[in-house]
């Protein structure tokens, strides 16, 4: 894979998805490179691909001049290629388990937007004000993992974050989930089965903190120690 920051991870842990300059969807098994289609947007780091929740087809961003970007799916193989809808949430893309809803935040900051493939319909998720990232949709689309903005932060270069502190939002309503576990948080992710898993940072090694559908801690993971400066892609379980 050359340089660059538009790329995704499989939920699989199988395949990689990522554009180039030129703005060609290429997937690769690190066995062969398959072009998957051409004109996605190029040259914008938080314009990133995102798989399917069963790792068969990447949702990607057309390339325009509006703030509003069509978003299009395509299988891994670069057959059935297909629009999914026109949305403002076009930063780093999260797609629910089921497969119904896409999400990320505006280009501006201004904001997370949910659009449902089924009727490629956008709205603004109530809430959130300002966000610069987007990590996850929980398994129907009902929340969402996102690292929320001050009124007066920076909203940086649209890069995936090596951390963030996350905040669960119920898209309906906009209220936050409460996270209860304890220490300095840097990310979470739902798994497709509804479990949230919360990143702690520590001074050595990072722990995973695994919840269950009620908030309750079933299992703790620490992370390889070479892994603490590194950022959160996928999580496979």
């Amino acid at each position: 894979m050359p340089m660059t920051g538009q790329f995704s991870a499989s939920p699989d842990g199988r395949k990689l998805a990522w554009i180039t300059s030129a703005g060609y969807v290429r997937v690769g098994d690190g066995r062969r490179v398959t072009t998957a289609a051409k004109g996605a947007a190029a040259g914008f780091p938080c314009a990133t691909p995102v798989w399917s929740p069963d790792s068969r087809r990447v949702a990607y961003v057309g390339k325009g001049n509006s703030d509003a970007r069509s978003i299009s799916v395509v299988g891994a193989d670069g057959k059935g290629r297909g629009k999914a809808g026109t949305t403002l949430g076009l930063c780093h893309l999260a797609w629910s388990a089921d497969g119904r809803y896409l999400a990320g935040y505006a280009g501006t900051t201004e904001g997370v937007y949910r659009l449902d493939v089924k009727t490629g319909k956008a709205s603004k998720v109530k809430g959130v004000g300002l966000a610069n990232h987007v990590q996850s949709l929980s398994p129907d689309g009902s929340k969402v993992v996102v690292a929320p903005l001050s009124r007066n932060a920076p909203g940086g270069d649209g890069s995936w974050p090596g951390s963030f502190r996350p905040a669960v939002v119920d898209v309906a309503t906009g209220k936050k989930v409460a996270i209860p576990v304890k220490g300095s948080l840097i990310g979470a992710c739902y798994l497709r089965d509804g479990r949230l898993v919360v990143r702690v940072a520590g001074r050595t090694a990072n722990t995973l903190v695994v919840l269950d559908r009620n908030g309750r801690q079933v299992q703790r993971l620490t992370e390889p120690a070479a892994a603490r400066r590194q950022a959160l892609l996928q999580i496979v379980g």
